[in-house]
């Protein structure tokens, strides 16, 4: 007869968060406290299905604490598979910090949950689910998008490359993307970046990548850039490749002649010249 637990529904409250165990998974509520790491405010509730765990640790914790933790499978989780390993201890999704005190209380839910685990290692699919679109976050140079089907770049003038400016803004249907770089703004050079089917290697550096939007001080912060990232990730994942031709659509006339404005003064400053001027401006009106 398989095991269960036997205190199923009871919830382990701890500092920014509390953790309800049913009988296939642990739901994970986060604290919206001023104190409580964004991301996790950010998150706010998830629901952690048993097979996505493959452990369970509990070690000493920092002043007085112990700390529980939930060892997600490789590949499990949206979230994490994008972080890839950037996220700083006190931001990661999957601890649970108890005072001392309630560490055999602690040990007795451990238990409880290894006895109840029977998968390991890498998982076929995503088991938690993600962030749901539509999500959005401003980057150093540009405004991110994405509405389930589609990842927007619109670029700032104040920000972006003359290279992502003569490309202009971007749309990227989900079934033209393999995957997505999320590299974390708290580290140097943090930017996302969009991995595209069959478009050979991308520039070296973000700020000239029309398929990434850079980080700076205050710009894609983690609680807003990881889970967007998780969320086009995971529907990558999911969906088949489209043709190109489904990107198409009619823009709106006013988007468009403050472009042309734009690549004008590009022109005028002599970053665009005259035949990349006159080509881009030829592209922007035929999308009218």
């Amino acid at each position: 007869m398989p095991h269960t637990m036997s205190r199923t529904g009871d919830v382990l409250a701890g500092f920014h968060a509390a953790w309800g165990f049913e009988s296939d998974s642990v739901l994970i509520r986060y604290e919206r406290g001023i104190r409580t790491p964004k991301l996790f405010q950010a998150l706010g509730e998830r629901r952690v299905p048993l097979e996505a765990i493959e452990g369970v640790t509990l070690a000493p914790g920092r002043r007085g604490t112990v700390v529980l933790r939930l060892e997600p499978r490789p590949g499990a989780d949206p979230l994490m598979e994008a972080a890839a390993g950037q996220l700083k201890e006190s931001s990661d999704p999957y601890r649970l910090v108890l005072p001392a005190e309630r560490e055999t209380l602690a040990e007795y839910y451990a238990d409880e949950l290894r006895a109840l685990l029977t998968e390991s290692g890498p998982a076929e699919r995503h088991l938690v689910a993600p962030p749901e679109a539509p999500l959005q976050f401003k980057a150093y140079d540009g405004k991110a998008g994405f509405d389930g089907t589609a990842v927007s770049f619109r670029w700032f003038w104040t920000g972006a490359s003359s290279a992502k400016w003569k490309a202009g803004d971007q749309r990227f249907p989900i079934g033209e993307l393999s995957g997505v770089e999320w590299r974390s703004p708290e580290v140097f050079e943090g930017h996302l970046r969009l991995l595209r089917r069959d478009a050979g290697a991308p520039p070296a550096q973000a700020d000239q990548d029309p398929a990434a939007v850079v980080f700076g001080l205050g710009y894609g912060p983690v609680h807003e850039s990881l889970p967007f990232a998780a969320a086009v990730l995971a529907a990558v994942r999911t969906s088949a490749p489209v043709p190109a031709v489904s990107a198409a659509g009619r823009r709106d006339p006013a988007d468009i002649a403050e472009r042309i404005r734009h690549l004008g003064e590009l022109h005028q400053a002599g970053l665009v010249t005259d035949e990349e001027f006159s080509s881009k401006k030829a592209e922007l009106l035929s999308e009218l």
